[in-house]
């Protein structure tokens, strides 16, 4: 790659930042094409792949394409929009060449990383901070209009804390604070509840076509939104099904024609339904006897507290 020099941010208006963005992956370019909608001035981004260097072009262009330590060492703000496990190594290799510097603002998009991970930044004097947003990308300008009303889990020093918050609102969310020993945890929340749910719903639209279901999207699509909504509203008393109404021999038949169909989803249907009676036992929703009869028939027999 010709190493380009960086640009100069020139004079910008009170209150904006030069801001470089490190990955111009699906996140990355679509929350520098929000933070320029803002106001700030995205002076450089660092693309690799071609698909990034394609998302530079169509979400910040004419904004300079440099290799991410020059892009770093352009900036005010250098957004970090790199997969988890690159993050640590990337810190650490542009604290080293010097791309950081004293009074730098440097966030990352990470939802399992919080601050530790910007530790070499902030030994050479940049302030760190985490701005993950809640939010599934697609990489277009579609993303930008979904920013509002979604959330970022925000971390950040006290005194950095209003500014982070700042930028988030700038992008049309809401900022969440989250404690920084508490990350972990948190991210985990998050992938259980979206990741897994692809896998559930794609499962059921398998079924549904193997049952001869022509169009599986349409009839899902109402009884998942009001699942999702009531669940959202009142929690575990949202509970319907043969699980929650103690229908053991309902729960068989389906363990049995899912073995035949698919062993795969026989395994996560046992598994959320083993969950599932528990849950609505504790919230009183399933009695003790019925629960035990649906538990031994999920091969869990026993006390299910």
């Amino acid at each position: 790659m010709t190493q380009t020099p960086a640009p100069r941010a020139g004079r910008l208006p009170p209150g904006r930042l030069a801001v470089a963005v490190v990955g111009a992956g699906r996140v990355g370019a679509v929350l520098g094409a929000a933070l320029a909608g803002a106001g700030h001035r995205v002076v450089a981004v660092s693309a690799v792949s071609e698909a990034s260097r394609a998302r530079a072009d169509a979400l910040l262009p004419g904004v300079a394409v440099l290799p991410a330590d020059d892009a770093a060492r352009a900036a005010d703000l250098v957004l970090l929009c790199v997969p988890d496990d690159a993050l640590p190594g990337l810190v650490a290799g542009l604290a080293a060449t010097g791309a950081l510097r004293t009074g730098q603002l440097v966030a990352h998009t990470s939802g399992r990383h919080g601050l530790a991970v910007l530790g070499p930044a902030t030994a050479v004097g940049a302030w760190g901070m985490a701005l993950h947003p809640v939010m599934t990308f697609t990489g277009t300008s579609l993303d930008i209009g979904r920013l509002a009303g979604a959330c970022f889990g925000v971390t950040a020093p006290a005194t950095l804390l209003p500014v982070a918050q700042a930028l988030v609102l700038e992008m049309g969310a809401e900022p969440v604070v989250v404690d920084d020993e508490a990350r972990p945890l948190y991210h985990a929340g998050l992938a259980h509840g979206a990741n897994h749910l692809v896998t559930l719903v794609a499962q059921a639209v398998d079924l549904l076509a193997a049952s001869g279901v022509a169009d599986p999207a349409r009839v899902l699509g109402p009884l998942l939104a009001a699942a999702l909504d009531n669940t959202l509203r009142a929690g575990d008393r949202a509970l319907t099904g043969p699980v929650a109404r103690g229908d053991a021999g309902t729960v068989a038949d389906h363990l049995a024609v899912l073995e035949q169909a698919d062993p795969d989803v026989a395994a996560t249907y046992r598994a959320l339904a083993t969950a599932t009676a528990r849950r609505a036992q504790a919230a009183g929703l399933l009695s003790p006897v019925d629960a035990a009869a649906v538990l031994a028939v999920l091969g869990r027999a026993g006390d299910p507290t």
